[in-house]
């Protein structure tokens, strides 16, 4: 299956863009710092010490500058660690739009790392989260996208969840989701747009 919304994983902090290597301890008390100049180079350097994802993921959740949280986002993107990962995934459940927009685009780019927690966000109780789950699916260069998305329009019972996967699927789905998307059509028999976006799909995997 190809996901034709697949982009490359954009490069981390590079080396030239960085002013002069510092300690990990200078690091993280200058993130802490009043300037947001100085907690924007602090975040960047940081993506090079892994031990400082914890202190990162904290900083995330109170960062007030746009330009900052941006830079620690992209800074866990490039560690990848366990505690980067949870903390990206944590800002799914965040009110900050850009906070978890951001961690969205980022998590997008980290199939292996996103991939066993992508069960427990599709069964999350809250649908919006289960809505940005799939968001993170766009662009998820993973070989189990197909086989989640269709699990999601046979099981969840909000139709707005069901629809926000169905469009992506109807994007990178194969005969495989045939029998799911005739079966969407039947549980929500009056949702116009359900029948349509379904129907649309069957034609463009040449099930229709």
């Amino acid at each position: 299956m190809a996901l034709k919304k697949g982009q490359p994983t954009p490069a981390c902090h590079s080396p030239g863009e960085r002013q002069e290597p510092r300690n990990l301890e200078t690091l993280l008390q200058t993130l802490l710092d009043e300037d947001p100049m100085k907690r924007r180079w602090a975040a960047r350097d940081l993506a090079e010490h892994p031990a400082a994802a914890v202190a990162l993921v904290t900083q995330l959740q109170h960062e007030t500058d746009t330009t900052v949280l941006q830079v620690i986002v992209t800074s866990l993107g490039c560690m990848a660690n366990d505690v980067a990962v949870r903390g990206l995934i944590d800002c799914l459940y965040s009110e900050h739009a850009l906070r978890r927009n951001a961690a969205i685009e980022v998590l997008k780019e980290l199939p292996e790392p996103v991939a066993p927690h992508m069960g427990q966000l599709l069964h999350d109780p809250d649908p919006d989260v289960r809505i940005f789950a799939v968001n993170v699916l766009e662009s998820l260069r993973h070989p189990n996208v197909e086989e989640w998305l269709i699990e999601v329009i046979l099981k969840d019972d909000q139709v707005n969840v069901c629809a926000t996967a169905l469009d992506l699927l109807g994007e990178v789905g194969s005969l495989r989701a045939r029998e799911a998307l005739q079966t969407l059509k039947q549980r929500f028999p009056q949702e116009p747009y359900i029948r349509f976006a379904a129907d649309l799909a069957l034609k463009r995997i040449g099930a229709g």
